[in-house]
């Protein structure tokens, strides 16, 4: 799977690109707020439809414009045309020219790892971000799952509306609780069976690119505990009474990252928290390849210039595998930083002030 064309009009800085990119490896030059990151974001945003700087569609709009736009060919299997148009007032997702009506049936038409600045999240941040990020790699391998993870919602919201009303239809939350007892024990199922697919994965990466005598483990902790999540519901009435909220579930549930025992958030280092965010990325881009056959499009923020000797050997084997499968890489960096291991084979291109040219 590659992006074969990218355009853009009114994306952040880019008032207008049309750009064709070949498999391999695309090394994206320039200095700092010139829109290398922006070209990342755009790629990123095709794959997931989210932002990896966690901002919404109006801060995606190019200063003075009313919405973006962007289209893309995408070459796997199949090829497959998108267009995306975004404004305050109207949202148009078309995939071949025609609506998509379920995000379910989106999802897969590309599929990209991202590593950024911003990855230290997984390590440090709300239990939302690693929730995420079982969600997304189980959506992207699993086509049933974004359904289910959208009715347990719908289920949690709707439940969450009828605790803090002043009366309660009790028949009503009945029904709701029922809802989301049915789609969340299937989501607690599937994020516990991923746990013992990804955690080697990562284990693995860590131990490439980490000091030697750093153990990490990870952990999916359910918010129901050893209950079953009916039973756990059950027993928290009283407090969801108090909250007027759904205490219990898979929205609460938490992916524990534990170094040398214990919890990364609150021990480790920031390196150490830097490498721990690596490894997890790295375990996503493999968890892909081996699931689906091929690498997925990696997109690599100006992190090389961060690592460190290790690292950065630890790293460059997920490169070079993507390589040899005839995937597609995308990294920023500057002139002065850029990673002389991988000048074998390269697209080089500069951005300057919104506009993307190949260079020699």
């Amino acid at each position: 799977m590659h992006l074969a064309r990218l355009r853009l009009r009114d994306f952040r800085n880019y008032a207008r690109l049309d750009a064709a990119f070949a498999p391999g490896f695309h090394l994206i030059l320039g200095d700092n707020a010139q829109g290398k990151t922006n070209l990342l974001e755009a790629i990123y945003l095709l794959a997931t439809l989210r932002s990896f700087r966690g901002v919404g569609g109006a801060q995606l709009i190019r200063h003075g414009a009313r919405g973006y736009w962007m289209a893309a060919s995408i070459v796997g299997p199949l090829r497959h045309e998108v267009k995306i148009f975004w404004s305050p007032r109207q949202r148009k997702l078309l995939l071949n020219n025609q609506p998509v009506r379920r995000l379910a049936d989106y999802y897969g038409t590309l599929r990209a790892v991202v590593f950024c600045s911003e990855d230290t999240q997984l390590v440090k941040g709300p239990g939302r971000v690693r929730r995420r990020f079982m969600d997304l790699l189980l959506a992207q391998t699993h086509p049933p799952y974004l359904n289910l993870l959208q009715r347990y919602t719908r289920a949690v919201r709707a439940r969450n509306a009828l605790l803090r009303s002043r009366r309660w239809d009790e028949h009503a939350l009945a029904g709701f609780t029922r809802e989301t007892v049915a789609a969340g024990a299937e989501i607690i199922r599937l994020r516990r069976d991923l746990l013992p697919r990804l955690a080697p994965l990562v284990g693995a990466a860590h131990a490439r690119i980490a000091p030697p005598g750093e153990a990490l483990q990870l952990a999916y902790q359910p918010s129901s505990g050893e209950l079953d999540l009916a039973r756990a519901l059950e027993q928290s009435r009283e407090q969801e009474r108090a909250s007027r909220l759904t205490l219990v579930g898979p929205h609460r549930d938490e992916l524990a990252l534990l170094l040398n025992g214990k919890p990364a958030a609150q021990y480790a280092s920031e390196g150490q928290k830097r490498t721990l965010a690596l490894a997890l990325k790295m375990a996503q881009a493999e968890f892909l390849t081996d699931h689906l056959g091929a690498p997925p499009i990696l997109l690599i923020d100006d992190v090389m210039g961060e690592l460190d000797l290790k690292r950065r050997s630890g790293f460059l084997p997920l490169l070079e595998r993507n390589r040899q499968a005839h995937g597609q890489v995308f990294m920023t960096c500057t002139e002065e930083n850029w990673p002389r291991e991988l000048s074998r084979s390269l697209h080089r291109w500069e951005v300057r002030q919104g506009s993307l040219h190949p260079l020699a």
